[in-house]
Formats: structure tokens, sequence, C-alpha cells
């Protein structure tokens, strides 16, 4: 059997071969079981039926009801749904009940099962129009019964998935009816809608596409072009497709709610991840909330045409570190593994989503061409007969004498066959009996009406279409890419790609579980763990975190979480462990071996086996540490020695700086510090952080900062340095430069945060209706607030960080005709407050404007200029002054008649 394909094949079952491959046993048990029932004995040969029923079943099960097939992408039960609508479709809605009594001619598997297809295919909203309760996909709410609720197809199903003409049929089960083998449907609908099936020994599941990438790669392929497609899910949401592997065996995708902050306070989830429903999605909260991992305090589900839940967080816990909680231990991040197996040829294959879409392109392709091919034979058809008629009437054979006074029709069909005999070359093809019988059935008004002119103008038109037809078919390829291309016109703007593509970054559970635990230590007895409530208090730990300990022999090992542990005594230093922490720094002395020299050193843990001891140490005998501090920004302080008094030592206290060793592997034996035996070690001096500022990252495919080099540089970052967020909406805020901070995707400039920067925004503002120019300084606030003025509807029309900026403006409109105005933003207004409305540009209309040359100048701020990062009142007392006094349109025209540059 060959990996891709599963071949149920029909099992010969000779009796000579069940007995050479089933012998008797040797405790005389034989395989083909005799069973007694009421002294009679029958004799059951179970191999061979096991052999033939269960591979029927399989067989059944794989090709009748749970794979789709490649050619029209449906299950039978969907195609039955489908056909039957199209019987009973008159343009009206049609009950559900009906609609599924009448698929029950086709489908012999009951009323249930139709019932559920139906509504899965109204709820995608693709090829059924839907009239009344059909449930809700957000929710998970069911449908009403099939007697409230009506359907029909729409108009999309009637444009690409029916043609009598094309369609393969077949007898139905009870051999009534006709029922199409395939429909022929000229559209990927397998990547559109999506499918899922378990079958016996395998499965199927194909994700959604966007309609209007499908035609997009569609046209690509027929042109030769690479194309990709991704999935796209009508719940939105977030998708990382890097390892979706063309949707074959093997890949994966991971999904995400979209998450948004309405305050610190405030999450909202707005889109949900494919496959889940907002009661599953809160479900898997509350879990999660009981279980400890997140800290909320209730959730509201407010979905209604649109996702919309509430989740409220407790006081005091960070809304950043709950969003990465959310996507780690609830549904809002569910990884799928698609599989996409087909039918093609009677028999399943695991192929690519690219495959189905060459496939079925090739499919619409052949579609088209037949298509063609019969609307060509019907017009050559019309132009036969009306060039059979046009003769037939002018040269008046029906008034012939040999053909009124025929005895019989086949006396008549010779005669006239003969007077035609003569404009063969005018026709064509052979003319049939059936062509002269249909002569014999013109109406005496029709011949009395006939008009020469009229039909010399059919037979032209017959003869354009049969030339268009001809021309279409020589260009098939063509032609396709134009029917596909009309079809995104007609129906591509309904399906913009509600599921944004965006790589995601891993988020450690242990990161960002609440720390919901306290842990103890019992120092006498050696064990540490959350349930010994009256022993020491160490610190607030989580469920799932890991603990390092180091001893006073210097070993150390990392253990995780549990209630009670054994960890044996000497303890010297408990607390929850960081993994690839590298700013946490352990400043250690230690003495190697008894009465051996002392040593320091300095390193990180970032990553060691649980449960594995380490040893800061040699390991010799009788090793112990003397110094050891826990650093968490680097820091290195200064020790005192102080040695024991021996016979000509001179020296018996000097200082050790650990700000001068480096900082090395955790195995490193470290800087030798003496080897006199020492009395103590004391500090001298508290350390300073030896690790310099953090370099730090956007990167704007995950929306968050890193450490690592991916994505902007945003600079160098110390304690209490600030990043600046200004929004493509007029809002801005500062934040920290945590790597566990959610930024949003409507950034317009994310940077280091420089309090004494100056700004120059020009806005078009909403209340003058005028354009404003401002210049300013943003002030750190944690709360977003609008640099754009108070009113929403007021945009940006540029924002620029240049000292010298100088601009050009172009009128537009009505004042088209006006010089363009040049203006030094520096000379034309003086920094004030974010909060001041700025000056007016302009009282005539604007075209655009654009940046020119900065002009070389230090932006420093004036004495009468305010002093940057002033607080909100102050701008609001000194608001009168920024709006300075309006000029009328005479002194504006005057201005720039006189001078077009304002420097």
């Amino acid at each position: 059997m060959s990996e891709d394909t599963f071949t149920p094949d029909a099992i010969d079952d000779p009796e000579e071969s069940r007995e050479e491959t089933q012998p008797v046993r040797k405790d005389g048990f034989d395989p083909r079981i005799i069973v007694d029932t009421s002294n009679d004995t029958i004799r059951h040969q179970l191999r061979g039926m096991f052999q033939s029923w269960f591979l029927d079943y399989a067989s059944y099960v794989i090709l009748e009801r749970a794979v789709p097939n490649i050619e029209d992408g449906l299950k039978p039960v969907q195609r039955r749904i489908l056909h039957a609508m199209k019987l009973l479709d008159d343009g009206r809605f049609n009950k559900v009940a009906n609609i599924v009594g009448h698929t029950m001619q086709f489908h012999p598997h009951g009323d249930a099962s139709i019932y559920e297809a139906l509504v899965q295919l109204g709820q995608k909203e693709l090829l059924v129009e839907t009239q009344g309760n059909w449930g809700n996909t957000l929710t998970g709410a069911s449908a009403a019964a099939g007697r409230y609720i009506e359907a029909r197809l729409s108009q999309f199903a009637l444009d690409v998935v029916y043609n009598p003409k094309v369609t393969d049929w077949t007898l139905s089960y009870d051999g009534r009816k006709k029922e199409p083998v395939t429909l022929p449907v000229k559209f990927p609908l397998l990547l559109s809608k999506g499918a899922e099936g378990i079958a016996v020994g395998l499965s199927s599941k194909i994700l959604p596409h966007n309609f209007n990438e499908i035609i997009d790669a569609a046209v690509a392929y027929l042109r030769g072009e690479e194309f990709t497609l991704y999935p796209d899910f009508y719940t939105g949401g977030f998708i990382d497709v890097s390892r979706y592997n063309d949707g074959e065996r093997g890949g994966v995708v991971k999904i995400r709610a979209k998450i948004e902050k309405i305050d610190n306070k405030t999450l909202a989830i707005t889109e949900i991840p494919y496959g889940k429903t907002t009661a599953t999605l809160i479900e898997s909260i509350v879990k999660a909330q009981e279980a400890g991992k997140i800290k909320i305090r209730s959730v509201d589900d407010n979905t209604g045409e649109h996702a919309n839940v509430i989740v409220y967080l407790q006081p005091g816990t960070s809304s950043d570190k709950t969003i990465d909680a959310l996507y780690a231990f609830t549904d809002c991040e569910v990884s799928i593994s698609p599989n996409c197996c087909v039918i093609s040829e009677n028999k399943p294959h695991f192929i690519g989503v690219s495959d189905v879409l060459r496939h079925n392109v090739d499919s619409t392709r052949t579609i088209l061409g037949k298509e063609l091919q019969i609307q060509l034979g019907e017009v050559r058809e019309q132009l036969h007969f009306a060039s059979l008629e046009r003769i037939f009437i002018e040269e008046r054979i029906y008034k012939d004498k040999g053909y009124e006074e025929s005895e019989s029709r086949a006396q008549a069909i010779e005669h006239i066959r003969g007077r035609l005999e003569k404009f063969k070359d005018k026709f064509i093809r052979e003319i049939t009996d059936d062509d002269i019988i249909r002569l014999f059935e013109i109406k005496m008004g029709r011949i009395l009406k006939f008009n020469v002119d009229k039909c010399e103008e059919q037979i032209a038109a017959f003869n354009d279409r049969i030339s268009d037809l001809n021309s279409k078919l020589e260009r098939l390829t063509d032609y396709t890419i134009e029917w596909y291309e009309n079809l995104k016109r007609k129906y591509g703007d309904a399906y913009p790609r509600m599921t944004v593509l965006r790589n995601f970054d891993n988020i450690q559970a242990a990161s960002v579980a609440e720390a919901n635990e306290k842990l103890y230590i019992n120092r006498e007895e050696g064990f540490i763990g959350t349930s010994l409530k009256k022993d020491e208090f160490l610190c607030n730990c989580s469920s799932i975190d890991d603990v390092i300990i180091f001893y006073k022999d210097g070993r150390y090992k990392v253990v995780r979480v549990q209630e009670k542990l054994f960890i044996d005594k000497n303890v010297l230093h408990v607390d929850v462990f960081k993994r690839n922490d590298k700013r946490t720094v352990y400043n250690v002395i230690y003495q190697d071996g008894k009465g051996g020299t002392y040593y320091m050193k300095r390193f990180f843990v970032t990553g060691i086996t649980r449960d594995k001891e380490y040893n800061v140490t040699g390991g010799k005998p009788g090793s112990r540490v003397c110094w050891f501090t826990v650093n968490p920004n680097g820091e290195a302080e200064v020790v005192k020695v102080t040695l024991k008094p021996k016979l000509r030592l001179k020296t018996l206290q000097f200082d050790v700086d650990f700000s001068k060793i480096n900082i090395k592997g955790r195995a490193s034996l470290g800087n030798i510090v003496t080897r006199n035996e020492v009395h103590r070690f004391s500090l001298k001096e508290k350390g300073r952080s030896t690790l310099g500022g953090r370099d730090v990252w956007y990167d704007p495919d995950v929306m968050r900062l890193n450490y690592d080099g991916r994505g902007e540089y945003l600079g160098e970052f110390n304690s209490g340095d600030l990043v600046l967020v200004i929004q493509k909406n007029g809002e801005y805020y500062t934040s920290t430069f945590e790597a566990s901070n959610h930024y949003p995707d409507n950034i317009l400039r994310i940077e280091k945060f420089a309090p004494h920067k100056v700004w120059t925004a020009i806005l078009d503002d909403a209340d003058q209706k005028y354009p404003y120019i401002k210049r300013f300084t943003f002030e750190p606030t944690a709360k977003p607030q609008r640099y754009l003025g108070d009113n929403e509807k007021s945009s940006l029309l540029l924002l620029s960080d240049e000292p010298g900026l100088h601009v050009e403006v172009v009128f537009g409109g009505a004042d088209s005709f006006r010089p363009a105005m040049e203006i030094v933003a520096r000379d034309f207004i003086a920094v004030k407050s974010v909060k001041a409305k700025g000056k007016r540009l302009t009282t005539f209309a604007i075209d655009h404007i654009t940046e020119l040359e900065p002009i070389a100048t230090e932006d420093i701020l004036d004495e009468d200029d305010a002093e940057p990062g002033q607080s909100s009142e102050s701008a609001d007392q000194e608001s009168e002054d920024v709006a300075e006094p309006e000029k009328s349109d005479d002194e504006v025209r005057d201005e720039l008649t006189g001078q077009h540059r304002l420097f």
C-alpha cells in the first residue's frame, strides 16, 4: 500500500487459502469458529467475514460519508442537499424541513444528518442564503428547528455550481431518481469553506481560505506564476503560518484571539480562534482562574453579531502579563494540524492545498471549454436552421406542387431534400430528416411575416456569436482568467481577509503564570514547599515555577515547586528560577577544599537540568561558600577581606572589587582572592550594575519588545527609561521596556522616549475646519492621551521630529492657482505644551504638504517658550496665548503675495 493512498480492494477468500493461513492451533481451537445454538451447529467463516465486511465498511465511510471529493469539494450529503435545492429552486425561500425531505430521496441516512449538514452550509454563507434563526457560530448557539427556518441557493451557487449539460449522472440509492456523480463546480469550494471528517483509519481537515486570495492564486497558476495560499477564518484573530506546510500532513498552525486593552483593569476579546466558541473560551478562562494561573475578577459574554468577551482583572494585576497568560493557559491560543485528504479517482489521497487548487483550476478550464463547445453547437444549430428556413421560404418550396401533392411524409421529405440539394454549400452540415420535419412545423403566419433583412441580421448575429465562441476556445486559458476576474469583481468585496497573518512569539508559561502560591522553608528538617505555612516564608511563586537552591558547600540545583519536598539541610539561598536570565548575576567567594585557596567568581545560571546537582566550587571535600550575593541587574559590590594574623604577614586587610572581574561560565574556577586563612568577609561598598544599559528592539511582526536583535532597534535603555508610542489615531503614551508589554497594531512611531525632543505636527482641525501647526514636547503618561486635540475627528497631516523642519504647502481645489507656500516650523510657531491648540496654517484649501531639505538649526528652547514637560494645567492656562489671533483672509493674501518663504 502506498503512503499516499488507501485502496480497500476486495479480498479473495478461497477455502484453500483459509486452511493454509489459519491452521488449527495446538490446543485444538479452530479459528473457523463453531457456534452451537439450540443443538444446531452453525459454522461461521469469521476470518473471511472480517476481511471483507470491515474493508467494505471502511471503504464506504471513507468514500461516501467523511472525506470530500476533489472534483467539487463536497461530501455526498452536501452534494445531495445542493442538488435537491436546485430542483426546488424558484427564487423563493423554502422551509429547511422541506429541503431535508426532498434530499432524503437521494441520501439514505435520515433527516438528522441532512439537517446538520444544511445548517453548516448555511452558516458559511457562501452557497446558501438563510432566513430565520440559524444559530450563532461565535457563541455556539444552535439553529432553530427545520420547520422554522428557510433557505435558498445563493446567486454565487447558481453561477458556479450547476450546469446539467456537463454533469455526469447516476441513479440514486433506490434507483428511482438521478443524482450527480459530482457537480460541475467552477471554483475551489473545498479551499474556500474548508472541510473536516473522521473516517476509518484516516481523517481529513482542510482549513478555509480567503475567497479573493483563492482567485488570485488561480489566476497566477493560469499565468504560470508562483502562488501561496494561507488560511483565513470568519472568526478573525491572528494566525502563525510559519509551519503550515501547504496544508499537508505534518504541518501546524497557531491561532490566537484578538485581545484589546480597554483600560489597565479590563480586557476585551473581540475575535476568537477558529473552531472555538465564546462559551468554550470562557470555560477555559474560568478553569485557568480556578487553577490559579491567571488573576481575574469576572468574565462577561456580550457577544452579538461580533465576538465581545470582557475580562475584568483583579486589582494590582498586570494587563500585559494577563494577556500572555490567556494565550498560554486558555483557548485564546490553539494549535491546529491540517490534513488535506481528498477523494480522487475513487481513492483517498493526501496532498497539499496548492495541488487542490491546481486540480480545480484545470477542471474549471475544462468545464468552461465544454460549456463553450455546447454553446457553439447550439448556435451552429440555430444558424443551420435559420439558413434552411430562409431558403425554404424564399424559394417558396412550401408551395411546390410536388410537396403539396405528396402522399406520405417520406415522399414530402424526399421532395424537399431534392429541392435543397443545390443549396447545400450554404449549410454548415448535412441536412437530416429531422431538419426537414422542423420545416413542416413552420406555421403559415410566420411564413407570411418573414422578413429577409431581419433574417440576414439574425444569420449575421449567429456568425458573430460563432466567431466569438471559437475565439474564446482558441484562447481558453485567457478566457478562464477573465472568468475568474469577473467572479472576483462580482463577489470579492464581500470577502475581505479576516485573519491577520503574524509570527507569534513563544510565551514561557512559567514567566506569565500568576504567583498565587507562597513558598516556605523548614531549614532544620530540610524541607521546602507551599504547604509549610508555619515555617519561614521565602517568596511568592506559581504552581508551575522552578526553584533554584544553593547550598553552603557550593552545590546547587533546580527543582519544581511542590507542596512539600525534601531538599537537605545547610541551605544558603532559595529563589524562583528564571530560565535564560542573563541579567541575574551571582557573586561568589569560595574556599576550594578544606584549608585551600579562596577564589572569587561571577556567573549566571541560564539553563540547567532539573533535579541534577551542580557545584560552584571545584568539588573538593571541605569546600565551602564564604560570600554569596544575588544581583538582579548585574551589580558588583566591593568586599573587605580580613585575614587571620600570621607570622611575617604584613597586610591583614584588603579589598576585592567584583566589578574588576568578568562574568564567566558557572563551571569556571574564578580569580584567586588569597591563599591565606581568612578571618571574615564584609561589605565595604554596595555594587552598581556592570551590565550597562539594555539594548531593546521592537518586532512589528509580533508587536512586542525583545532583547534578541529582532526588528527595529530602539536604543540602549537604563533603569527609568521609557518607550514612546505614537498611534495613528492621534493618541500617544509611554511604557516601560519590559519584554512582556503588548503594543497596538496602529503604531505610527515607536522609539525611546526623549523628554526634551521637540515635535512638529500639522493637523486638520475638525473644530475650526482649518489646518493647524503646533510644536511641542511629549509628556510621560501611561494612559493614552491625544496630541491632536480633544476632537477625535481631527486628523494628522504630518508629524516630524526634525529640528529644522522645512515644508512646502501646495494649495488645491479652488485655491490651486495660488503659489506654494514654504514654512520653517521654528520661525512660524514657538514650542508649547502637547495640549496646546497651535497656530492656524492657512485658510486656503491644501492639496498636499511636502517635507523639504531641513534648515540647519539647533532646536533650543527660547526663554519665552514653554518648558518641556510642563503640566496640562499650565497648558490650559496659556491656551489663549497659544491660539494666536486669527488673521483675516485679506491679511493672509497680502502676506502670501508679499513673501512666500516665511523664515
